[in-house]
């Protein structure tokens, strides 16, 4: 089965479950979506339940959390992740908070899925992964998988969800094949190490995951034993996974689909090691990201953004390309990371004051 076959898969399985789930979306009817993830769902499902709207993702993401709101649980085809702009406001400002503001008495059961990257070809407006800014986000659950069983099992968990979801597909991998486990749920803020290894600990997901999985295996045939840990979800995050991981190999390479700056990447060793694995924060860590600019549109350029296996294998292929980091002043010292509490504010001042780091805390 295909990634596209495996995501509609398993949308038709919680639509024939659940009478209350429905999907939403430009194209998803009659041209079968625009990666080919809705294909037939309009024969099978109608116009009721597989409802094509028009072009304006800020209506159609604020329907959904509405209708989520009353009880409905919509499934939103957002296209390119990078049109999510325009919905920013009605998953950030009203989904994700909702349940939170009105005391626990309603639920924002809604799945928008995300078509992230580049290596398709497609230019700066429509290859973006842009995950770090809904981890940021409290109230939403973000997961990222990057095998087809994993994002048949995780879909129909996010539908299952009472929480707004933001489900990350790569377009890359659409047509990508592989074996489902089909009526079998993969749990949200549960990862898996896909490759056990001893010297190194390679975090990846999504895209990346191929390319990891591909240079652990080549290096392998060198005799270095890298170990594959896989998120899947990004928010909540399966950290316990990660530091066990860590405290074994001694050594942490992250690697993703997105831009340096901000990314979610940078930002595992800042909230996953210092607390868990204090005093081992001397552990180096090293972080490959993608280039800072935007995307040519030519599909050779767009390929060459990503960290290939052949770019992975040098950070990981001898202990000596780690030295820099082993001497650091700054890796010798522990990390501390001081951000603010991830919930929503209250609408009181005296709470919203609280929730930043004031001296005391520090």
């Amino acid at each position: 089965m295909t990634l596209r076959e495996a995501i509609k898969e398993a949308m038709s399985e919680e639509m024939r479950r659940d009478e209350n789930v429905f999907l939403m979306g430009e194209d998803v009817g009659i041209f079968g979506g625009d990666f080919g993830t809705t294909v037939g769902m309009l024969e099978e499902f109608g116009e009721e339940r597989v409802r094509d709207c028009p072009i304006s993702e800020a209506a159609i993401a604020g329907a959904a959390a509405g209708a989520a709101s009353v009880g409905m649980r919509p499934i939103v085809d957002l296209t390119f992740m990078d049109f999510v702009t325009i919905a920013m406001d009605a998953i950030v400002n009203e989904a994700a908070p909702m349940r939170y503001m009105l005391g626990g008495e309603v639920s924002v059961p809604v799945v928008y899925r995300c078509a992230s990257g580049s290596g398709t070809g497609a230019a700066a407006q429509h290859c973006k992964a842009l995950e770090s800014w809904f981890c940021h986000i409290p109230g939403l659950k973000v997961v990222a998988p990057g095998t087809v069983n994993d994002a048949y099992g995780i879909l129909k968990a996010s539908i299952r969800d009472n929480n707004p979801v933001i489900f990350i597909e790569s377009k890359a991998l659409f047509g990508r094949k592989g074996e489902v486990k089909i009526g079998e749920i993969v749990e949200i803020g549960k990862g898996e190490v896909k490759v056990e290894g001893k010297d190194v600990t390679l975090v990846s997901w999504g895209r990346m995951l191929e390319r990891a999985l591909q240079a652990a295996e080549e290096l392998k045939a060198e005799g270095i034993s890298v170990e594959v840990v896989d998120p899947i979800t990004l928010v909540p995050l399966d950290e316990d996974l990660i530091v066990e991981s860590v405290k074994k190999t001694g050594r942490l390479v992250l690697c993703h689909d997105s831009f340096k700056t901000g990314g979610f990447g940078g930002s595992i060793p800042f909230h996953s090691i210092p607390f868990h694995l204090f005093p081992f924060s001397s552990i180096p860590f090293l972080y490959i990201p993608c280039h800072s600019i935007p995307f040519y549109w030519i599909a050779l350029h767009s390929c060459s953004f990503h960290s290939r296996p052949f770019h992975l294998t040098p950070f990981l292929s001898s202990p000596f390309n780690l030295s820099p980091f082993l001497s650091s002043p700054f890796h010798s010292s522990p990390l501390l990371s001081i951000p603010y509490h991830s919930i929503p504010f209250h609408s009181i001042p005296f709470h919203s004051v609280a929730f930043h780091s004031i001296p005391l805390h520090c």
